[in-house]
């Protein structure tokens, strides 16, 4: 199989580029071509621009993953216009390729985030969901979604990656977590209530794999643990993996005070649940929030 990956040398891309089978070849989109080869070495073919191709005549399939952190700085008007931007023309770039192609890519899997359903309260939030709340989360994984489905036709099926907070040890959420849990000084945000949508990182390039692979999917996925937990009962689990208390929380006007309208992210959560991605057939490694982080922390 031949992929054309775009955000290879993030969490996710990283990962998955090191899970393929050998058959599969795979040419990168990377901005720094120097800094990729030397993080990742001979496992791909590296771009930095999609410039000299005309179409995807050549690929079977096409991974759509980058964009810009939506969680690294305060979200002003500019950041939030580079956070979409950074998706929108990408994928609007990539979706002409594939319109320009006379034998298009098979499968086109594209980022998205729970965020599309913006905040919700405790009912169980699967891809059947008709109700998301309008805010910027919304908006921006609306229109990436809908522009990604261009692509869609006879010969390409499209995946939409409706992803949750990915636990690995080797970065995103869970290491910037790490540090004051290990010191003793974690607590919940918020009043703790929010839910809090996770996958361990393993099952998120396994369904990736699945939804690759297997030409029945197509459609939004929620990329997610069947088990999701609310904050409270996330940093619990943590501190009591760690052997360290969890009596420090964070009031919701402080983190208000820190990240701005970002800190929406914190203290408001979906109960998220991955049904269609179930329903397909994919069974999850890591069911439970417990036996996630003890592999992570003390595998």
């Amino acid at each position: 199989m031949q992929i054309l990956m775009t955000g290879g040398t993030g969490l996710i891309g990283t990962r998955l580029l090191s899970r393929l089978p050998e058959g599969y070849q795979v040419t990168v989109l990377t901005r720094n071509l120097a800094e990729a080869e030397l993080a990742l070495g001979r496992r791909a073919a590296w771009i930095s621009s999609l410039k000299g191709l005309q179409n995807l005549d050549g690929f079977d399939a096409v991974i759509n993953l980058a964009g810009e952190p939506i969680a690294d700085k305060r979200w002003s008007e500019e950041q939030k216009q580079r956070i979409c931007q950074s998706r929108w023309q990408l994928t609007e770039k990539l979706v002409e390729l594939c319109q320009s192609s006379v034998h298009p890519p098979k499968v086109f899997l594209s980022g998205s985030a729970v965020g599309y359903y913006g905040r919700q309260g405790d009912d169980f939030i699967s891809e059947y969901h008709q109700s998301p709340h309008n805010e910027f989360s919304h908006q921006l994984c609306e229109r990436w979604e809908k522009i990604a489905l261009e692509a869609q036709s006879p010969s390409t099926r499209v995946c939409l990656l409706r992803t949750g907070i990915v636990l690995s040890r080797k970065g995103g959420a869970l290491v910037k977590m790490l540090p004051p849990f290990r010191m003793g000084l974690g607590g919940r945000m918020g009043s703790g209530k929010q839910f809090m949508p996770w996958i361990h990182i393993s099952d998120m390039v396994a369904a990736m794999r699945f939804l690759l692979e297997t030409p029945d999917c197509q459609g939004p996925y929620n990329l997610c643990a069947p088990n999701p937990v609310t904050n409270t009962e996330f940093s619990q689990t943590l501190a009591k993996t760690l052997g360290r208390p969890c009596l420090f929380p964070m009031p919701a006007f402080v983190l208000r005070g820190l990240f701005g309208e970002m800190s929406d992210l914190l203290l408001y959560g979906q109960r998220v649940i991955p049904k269609r991605l179930e329903e397909a057939g994919f069974h999850f490694q890591f069911q439970q929030l417990d036996k996630a982080l003890l592999n992570l922390i003390k595998g």
